[in-house]
């Protein structure tokens, strides 16, 4: 979503120099970080949105309560200094800190307070109230809040003074703390979006954004460039950089040649292909990890034939997944038999895959009623994740391979925002998406398969919803034990491998890489990136 802009001259000479700072070659003496990023945000409030991309573009401007140490799965305070949890992990107490200040001149705006606990309230009620004033503002859907279960689970969110607020649960939470350093949770004014409602311009809030973040928002070109200027009364870690600047860049190899042309100083997701070049470059330096992600292709559970396990499990013999991670991940993957990584606890590796058996596969399709040739769809994300480096040639994989066992697959693609609205509406027969973890707990994936998130514009895009899953899934968010909550999460792989609700494609390798003279850049787990602690020497 894009800025209104004036037609002016000198609102045309500022998006025109946008795109040149975007496209200019940088110097050493630059003080501007230049990131070229895949993608347009959906808009600027992480609340209303799902995807990584419009996260990181949001990132740079807000706070929350809690948030993670940069680069771990640590929690640590944000904007509560301190807090306090029941016994029973119902009640949460924070206390805010003192002094910090919202960014001043977005939008015309000036706050006259520091931040406190109305701006806490707000941010949670908006997504929590049907009747909040914002509450239907932009398209009105929260779905991290709804998909959690926190719209049916929080009880009441207090002001007990100006710098104080309580937090409480109808059932205990051990996830919360961490929940609540997730983007979803990003902190906003409260006094900012009063100006708003004022002016009539409501809209705006979302598409303008004010944080207390350690940069503020400057100016905004649709699939072209974001610009940020360094919060100089930044509470927390500061920017080390005067500018930062997202030149959005799609196309991987179009982001490799702005990088090797110092036309930008970071990327994502480079190509498989191209690693060995760029880690050979001088220039460069090229980072990993193994991430915290899963891509899946997964079937509607409730459209026919997929409302039957045996055509799911059939289908899922019937990819080669060892031809996609030798193909297209080219090393840089492994292939996926649960919902979470390995690197993950509670990783249930006694789970068997589904073989690839396209023999089999045909045979349980003849035997689950299902007659041949099938005609379904097979959606494909127009653009590439961490998680998944060519969706498209996936998926023409799997086209070849379904045609073998009787089943023609018509290849479906979107924008990137309308293509995750329509299959999280559940028009799809079948669809391919992915995860990367928001917080270290095996919970932030298995939500994804949870009732909850099977809602019309819920996350589960396979619709699936199971009761002994979900029973398990509920149960583990009340239990502090780890061992516990680990036998309840094993048990879920493999019902859930059982039912085979979507056909696990691989877990990646994340790699990111950057010009030489950027300094303090630290990975995240997450597959988010943050620029504050960041410098170019």
């Amino acid at each position: 979503m894009s800025i209104p802009m004036p037609r002016s001259k000198a609102a045309i000479a500022v998006v025109f120099a946008l795109a040149s700072l975007a496209a200019a070659p940088l110097t050493a003496s630059a003080k501007t970080l230049v990131y070229c990023s895949e993608g347009s945000p959906e808009n600027f409030t992480p609340a209303i949105n799902t995807t990584g991309t419009s996260f990181d573009a949001a990132r740079p401007i807000y706070d929350k309560l809690t948030q993670f140490t940069r680069g771990s799965t640590t929690v640590e305070p944000g904007l509560a200094e301190s807090w306090t949890v029941s016994p029973d992990a119902k009640v949460f107490t924070f206390k805010l800190r003192k002094g910090v200040k919202f960014h001043s001149g977005v939008n015309g705006f000036t706050p006259t307070r520091d931040f406190n606990a109305d701006d806490v309230l707000f941010s949670f009620e908006r997504q929590w109230k049907a009747d909040h004033p914002y509450a239907k503002v932009s398209g009105g859907k929260y779905d991290y809040f709804a998909d959690m279960g926190l719209s049916d689970d929080v009880q009441s969110i207090e002001k007990i003074d100006p710098l104080t607020v309580r937090l409480t649960l109808k059932k205990p939470n051990v996830t919360m703390l961490a929940n609540l350093a997730m983007d979803f949770a990003a902190i906003h004014s409260a006094e900012y979006a009063d100006m708003m409602a004022k002016a009539g311009k409501k809209e705006q809030f979302d598409q303008i954004p004010v944080g207390t973040g350690a940069f503020s928002f400057v100016a905004y070109q649709k699939d072209a460039v974001i610009r940020f200027k360094a919060n100089k009364d930044y509470w927390g870690e500061k920017a080390l950089v005067d500018d930062l600047v997202f030149a959005i860049t799609p196309d991987p190899t179009a982001r490799y040649s702005k990088l090797k042309a110092g036309e930008c100083h970071f990327v994502i997701a480079p190509r498989p292909a191209d690693l060995p070049e760029m880690q050979k470059d001088a220039a460069l330096k090229v980072i990993n990890q193994s991430g915290l992600n899963i891509a899946y292709w997964a079937f509607n559970t409730q459209k026919a034939p997929f409302d039957k396990k045996e055509v799911r499990q059939a289908l899922s013999m019937a990819i080669d997944k060892s031809a996609i991670i030798k193909d297209v991940y080219l090393g840089a993957g492994q292939a996926a038999k649960n919902l979470i990584p390995p690197t993950l606890w509670s990783y249930n590796d006694a789970v068997k895959d589904y073989p690839f058996d396209q023999a089999k596969a045909k045979d349980m399709l003849a035997k689950a009623g299902v007659k041949t040739p099938l005609d379904i769809d097979l959606w494909y994300m127009p653009v590439q994740r961490p998680y998944n480096p060519n969706a498209k040639r996936i998926a023409e994989m799997m086209q070849a391979d379904l045609a073998k066992v009787g089943v023609n697959a018509k290849l479906v693609t979107f924008e990137w925002g309308e293509y995750r609205k329509r299959l999280q509406q559940g028009e799809h027969m079948t669809g391919m998406l992915g995860w990367t973890g928001d917080n270290g707990d095996p919970d932030n994936f298995f939500f994804l398969r949870g009732c909850d998130a099977a809602r019309p514009g819920g996350q589960n895009v396979a619709k699936w919803c199971n009761k002994a899953f979900d029973e398990r899934l509920e149960k583990a968010r009340t239990l502090a034990d780890v061992k516990e909550r680990t036998k309840l999460y094993q048990e879920m792989q493999q019902i859930e491998k059982d039912d085979a609700p979507d056909f696990k494609i691989a877990h990646s390798v994340v790699y990111e890489a950057m010009r030489k003279e950027v300094t303090g850049y630290k990975q995240s787990p997450f597959g988010s990136h943050q620029f504050n602690g960041v410098e170019l020497k």
